[in-house]
């Protein structure tokens, strides 16, 4: 089968590496002529933003995924009508990438997430209460796009495109949970992952895998999974990523239509990964069993600070020798500073464990350059 992806960066080689293993031809299209999987697939440089590139790019395909939300949804959806599958399809696609829709759409669809109003213009009044979030509508990713307004004196840092502006949510836990759906109907969902976040970068630090959850808001979570697969209506894989509240209830903080950086521990920890789902997703193969072997957490390989060019990881001979951790690079032969350019992941017997495990490993490693 010739599958396309759109976008050439770490999760399609992720995706393509786990799936070297089945017989099936992979062609992924990215405007860089270095990204990640440019030399693991048959390769065309282009943009996948640009109407008349994605169309042709996708026309001879048995099937088109995603790697990266941000791509032209508008050819994506000429395919369908021509018979080509696209996964998940093209309808989720454009609503997610928009934030505005996507609030809209988890409002319709009575899934909780945090109040918001719709700013066009820079000349809308805010009615929102101090402090709130501002998203960008499109564009953000990796905590780009997303800025908190404290106090009266940053409304001068409130940029002018279209947003969402999002009350605050007085945060306990910020979670996770990715959740897969075939195109015959059958659902399958990972177990949750709390994610910690760099406040600095405002990137991923950990993940950590499984959360101590209570049984309410077990549920809870739950019932969002169930309520999202029956409104979407599409066959992927789904990231969730959620708020829990301080008062124990849990929001959706946004959506990721594709493979996600809270799901990269489960290479190890879990029974399958995140990759061989979304590949039996893209398949329609019968969906694989997510349980978690034992705790597994993640950490993420960024470029440091004050660092550009050729890359080299200070220390990475010392984490080879440890056990029960497992290193990730993505192909990436820049680095630049809060760039990421691979991840770990650990093993353990117990959370307490895993978190000195993550700690260690991050304070032995650090990505510089020549």
């Amino acid at each position: 089968m010739k599958i396309g992806i759109l976008g050439g960066g770490q999760l399609g080689r992720m995706l393509i590496q786990s799936a070297l293993k089945y017989d099936d031809e992979f062609y992924t299209l990215d405007p860089a002529s270095d990204a990640p999987c440019h030399n693991i697939s048959y390769f065309t440089q282009g943009n996948f933003n640009d109407y008349e590139t994605v169309l042709n790019f996708g026309k001879d395909k048995d099937v088109v995924t995603i790697e990266i939300e941000h791509v032209n949804a508008d050819a994506l959806a000429e395919l369908e009508k021509q018979g080509i599958r696209v996964v998940p399809n093209a309808n989720i696609i454009k609503t997610i990438q928009q934030k505005i829709l996507q609030k809209e759409f988890y409002k319709a669809h009575n899934i909780p997430s945090p109040e918001f109003q719709v700013v066009w213009n820079s000349d809308e009044k805010i009615i929102m209460p101090l402090p709130f979030v501002q998203k960008m509508n499109t564009g953000g990713y990796d905590g780009k796009g997303v800025q908190v307004i404290k106090t009266e004196d940053d409304f001068q840092n409130l940029w002018k495109e279209a947003s969402v502006i999002e009350n605050m949510v007085d945060i306990d836990k910020e979670l996770s949970v990715i959740v897969a759906r075939n195109e015959k109907g059958e659902t399958n969902t990972f177990p949750v992952t709390e994610m910690v976040a760099d406040p600095k970068l405002n990137l991923l630090d950990f993940n950590v895998c499984p959360v101590l959850l209570t049984e309410d808001v077990q549920e809870q979570i739950d019932a969002i999974t169930e309520k999202f697969l029956n409104a979407v209506n599409s066959p992927g894989l789904f990231a969730i990523e959620l708020f829990l509240d301080k008062e124990g209830k849990i929001w959706v903080n946004e959506t990721a239509p594709r493979l996600h950086n809270s799901g990269h521990q489960t290479q190890e920890g879990n029974t399958n990964s995140q990759f061989e789902q979304m590949y039996r997703v893209v398949k329609n193969l019968p969906l694989a069993d997510t349980d978690a072997i034992t705790y597994s957490g993640m950490l993420n390989l960024v470029g440091a600070e004050g660092y550009s060019g050729k890359v080299v990881y200070e220390g990475m001979e010392d984490v080879l020798k440890l056990p029960e951790t497992y290193v990730h690079l993505y192909g990436k032969t820049e680095t630049k500073p809060g760039r990421k350019m691979g991840h770990i992941n650990v093993l353990a017997d117990c959370r307490e464990e895993l978190m000195e495990k993550l700690v260690k490993v991050k304070g032995m490693i650090r990505v510089i350059s020549e």
